[in-house]
């Protein structure tokens, strides 16, 4: 398995509780290889151009299925169609956080502040999932912010309690001990869905902006034309260690949700992206993200 991130990304943690699991019942060691560079672009095209025989498969996500299609002139593969979708895995919501100072303290509050003062938000790079889900609740709400981009959202978290920017959108596992701690602010939970570790955080769809979801997500994909019955054997194993209680336990313990056996099809997953792509290129369109 491909993880086109450094180790210790949600993808890499993702993989790593899985995979005892996933060779168990594949009845052979899965290896676990992380590529990391270009957003996660240069494992995923590594993947794209492999050969179609079961042996070397890529976990995606948002930034290499679905930004990396948006943000980049020419990425280096075709999201749609280079690869055959095995599984949609899991999600992870991102938090609504601000300085612990901020004037609102329920997401109407920061909507009305937004929309009569100049702030700005944080994010972990151009085109990167903290940047693109705040542009996309700038979309939502109709105002404009100032976008303070960092390497990583480390840094951004950082100024954040300082109070140099006002804002991130941010994975919930990274803002989770801030928020215990009281160093920032929690506004609201970026999906329909409360956060199983903030579950007392209402969401950005409970406080008045209906449908609003803004979060990351794992699949699983191999190389196009790999054959039907390698990729049902990768589904089936995915999908066992999904319902592996103690497996479950440390997912949900993470922020994450697997999701419901509905969507875990491989024509599902394909579905999935192709909606992604067209959600965030209208966020970058609206934002006047720059394209690469």
């Amino acid at each position: 398995m491909v993880v086109p991130f450094a180790a210790g990304s949600a993808a890499d943690v993702f993989a790593r509780i899985m995979e005892p699991r996933m060779s168990e019942v594949l009845g052979q060691r899965m290896l676990i290889e992380n590529v990391g560079g270009g957003g996660g672009t240069i494992g995923t095209a590594r993947v794209a151009k492999a050969a179609p025989d079961g042996y070397l498969f890529v976990m995606g996500g948002n930034g290499t299925h679905a930004n990396s299609q948006i943000v980049y002139k020419k990425p280096p593969y075709d999201a749609r169609n280079d690869f055959e979708p095995v599984v949609l895995i899991a999600e992870q919501p991102l938090v609504l956080v601000a300085r612990k100072d901020f004037p609102g303290k329920n997401l109407q509050e920061f909507i009305a502040y937004a929309k009569g003062n100049t702030i700005s938000y944080g994010s972990g790079g151009p085109g990167s999932v903290t940047h693109l889900g705040c542009v996309l609740l700038n979309s939502a709400i109709g105002s404009t912010m100032t976008h303070v981009p960092y390497r990583g959202t480390g840094p951004a978290m950082l100024d954040l309690r300082a109070g140099r920017i006002d804002f991130l959108c941010d994975f919930v596992l990274a803002v989770l001990p801030q928020v215990e701690a009281g160093t920032i602010k929690a506004i609201a939970t970026m999906t329909k869905n409360r956060s199983p570790v903030l579950p007392n955080l209402p969401t950005a769809h409970e406080q008045g902006l209906p449908d609003f979801e803004a979060y990351v997500w794992q699949g699983l994909f191999l190389p196009r034309a790999t054959p039907e019955f390698i990729v049902k054997r990768l589904h089936d194993a995915t999908v066992a260690a999904m319902d592996t209680p103690a497996i479950r336990a440390r997912v949900q313990g993470l922020g994450s949700m697997f999701v419901a056996p509905e969507r875990r099809s491989g024509e599902y997953l394909r579905r999935h992206v192709a909606s992604e792509i067209e959600k965030w290129t209208a966020a970058v369109k609206a934002g006047g993200v720059p394209v690469d």
